[in-house]
């Protein structure tokens, strides 16, 4: 029987243990090189304090504590940032922040009870790690992340390891660092036992293998996408204005004069760039002009419509820009596609945005209705756009340049990109208003979670943002231009398009979590199949 003070002191050493395991958690996830191997061991503390529980209900208790730490450790700009946008006290978006943790970070408890349910069926240190790999992806793949956040983006500083990706996407790379924080616990384990060499060599010797294998994927996948790149390069300009949070400027000066200036200010950094290079396409960020363009509401609204396509025919060259897209008392977040019509006037298309950051930008129509919006104002009412999300963009010349666009939340589901690039997209462009995530750890995330994309399917983005980060990258995930958090920048560069470059991660999409849920189900009937007299 174990008294109290003993019970005591094993659960402050197991919560000793998740903080260490958060706190490495925490570095891996939100530093650069050297740090990120630290993913290799960070969950190793925690683990081996799951090893001393016995009970269900220990582990789950373990599971929820382990997903609040790891949310103080990873997200703790989070509250602050939507005490900013709703303008309610930081201390109660915090503290439903602690409360709803395992909401946001179920993965964590899944994985918990899963590979207790394996230990109780005696299936071994390899059924252990499988099913417990399988419960975590598999539970992000049932209830996807609200940032689309997942512990293999922490591999980004790698150049190397990060190129993994294209074969199963980010949850490769996570099911991979779980399988060698496993390696390295049950090695840990049996020289703790005093058990034979073999036994402590063996686990070390197969993480050693996954690094390897990881590292040496990386180099040859990396010459071989630099050796299969034969298109012209495509000059692009991005403005990153610095403007932020458009509607307390709208109450500041009004509606008209809130416009104008972010309007007026992003056609002179686009004429700012034009004189210092010759760029093929322009591209500004998401929401950058706060209304509906080609259908305009007043004088003024035409206006400034005018104002945009006489930069566009000024140049010769087209535009992509964040606005917004009517259908009768329906309301989009759009993005435009400008170009000139060669006669002195312009054509356009749009794409509307698919997926809408829940509350902020859309509510259910079950939770919807006049109580709620009076307790919440700044609930958004915009619909969700549809169907393909491809689009072209002409070039001087003639060339046509097909597009992947993506508008911010866009960017956290791949689907969105691999279903353009499966109907032929050579460039993806990505328009974002990452205001309300700039001064913390969130613009960070959501640029890396962006630039996975360009890595899943090999293709080169541009990326522009309100004030940061935007970015040209590569097809493998290398930053050619960038401006910072709260950077007022034009940004020039080059990508050239991939045509006939394609990856299995884009080929079978997200294969991985259903495969690996169905190994790891099999083993538990095998497993339950041996315990049956």
């Amino acid at each position: 029987m174990v008294s109290g003070r003993g019970a005591g002191a094993r659960w402050t050493a197991h919560a000793a243990a998740i903080a260490a395991s958060a706190v490495a958690c925490g570095v891996f996830c939100t530093t650069v090189a050297p740090f990120h191997w630290l993913g290799w061991v960070m969950l190793v503390p925690w683990l081996l304090a799951l090893e001393r529980v016995a009970t269900w209900a220990g582990v789950l208790a373990s599971g929820v504590t382990m997903a609040v730490a790891f949310c103080v450790a990873i997200f703790s700009w989070f509250p602050v940032a939507m005490a900013d946008y709703a303008g309610a006290p930081v201390w109660i978006a915090a503290a439903i922040g602690l409360v709803a943790a395992p909401l946001f970070q179920p993965q964590i408890v899944c994985f918990a009870l899963g590979r207790h349910g394996a230990r109780r069926l005696g299936l071994g240190s390899v059924g252990i790690a499988v099913v417990g790999a399988a419960s975590w992806i598999g539970c992000e793949a049932a209830v996807p992340k609200l940032l689309g956040d997942t512990i293999g983006a922490g591999f980004y500083p790698s150049l190397w390891q990060r190129q993994a990706a294209d074969l199963a996407g980010l949850p490769g790379l996570t099911f991979v660092l779980l399988l060698g924080n496993e390696c390295v616990r049950a090695s840990w384990v049996a020289a703790r036992a005093r058990r034979a060499t073999s036994t402590v060599v063996t686990p070390l010797a197969v993480a050693g293998a996954l690094v390897l294998a990881l590292t040496l994927y990386g180099w040859v996948r990396l010459a071989n996408v630099r050796a299969r790149i034969p298109e012209a390069p495509v000059a692009v300009g991005v403005v990153q204005a610095d403007l932020a949070h458009y509607d307390r400027l709208r109450a500041e000066v009004g509606t008209y004069e809130a416009v104008r200036r972010i309007v007026e200010t992003h056609l002179a950094m686009s004429d700012e760039i034009r004189t210092r290079a010759n760029v093929d396409v322009l591209v500004w960020p998401e929401t950058v002009y706060p209304t509906t363009f080609g259908a305009p509401k007043s004088e003024e609204g035409a206006a400034f419509d005018r104002a945009i396509a006489g930069l566009v025919v000024a140049s010769g060259r087209p535009l992509v820009f964040g606005s917004y897209d009517a259908e009768g008392d329906r309301e989009y977040n759009a993005a435009v596609f400008l170009e000139p019509d060669g006669t002195g006037g312009v054509t356009f298309e749009t794409y509307r945005k698919a997926s809408l950051f829940p509350l902020t930008e859309r509510v259910p129509a079950w939770l919807d209705g006049p109580r709620l919006r009076a307790w919440m104002p700044w609930l958004g009412s915009w619909q969700p756009g549809g169907g393909d999300n491809l689009r072209a963009i002409t070039l001087a010349g003639g060339r046509r340049v097909r597009v992947a666009p993506l508008i911010c939340y866009d960017a956290v589901y791949p689907e969105h990109a691999m279903r353009a690039v499966r109907a032929g997209a050579e460039l993806i462009v990505t328009l974002s208003n990452d205001s309300w995530l700039a001064d913390g750890e969130g613009a960070r995330l959501h640029f890396v979670i962006s630039a996975f994309r360009s890595i899943e399917t090999r293709r080169p983005q541009v990326r522009a943002t309100t004030t940061g980060i935007s970015a040209i990258i590569g097809p493998d995930g290398t930053v050619l231009a960038r401006a910072g958090i709260h950077e007022r920048a034009g940004l020039t560069g080059s990508v050239v398009p991939v045509r006939d470059l394609t990856t299995l991660a884009v080929r079978w999409g997200n294969w991985l979590p259903p495969t690996a849920v169905v190994v790891a189900c099999a083993l538990l009937v095998i497993g339950r199949g041996r315990l049956d007299p």
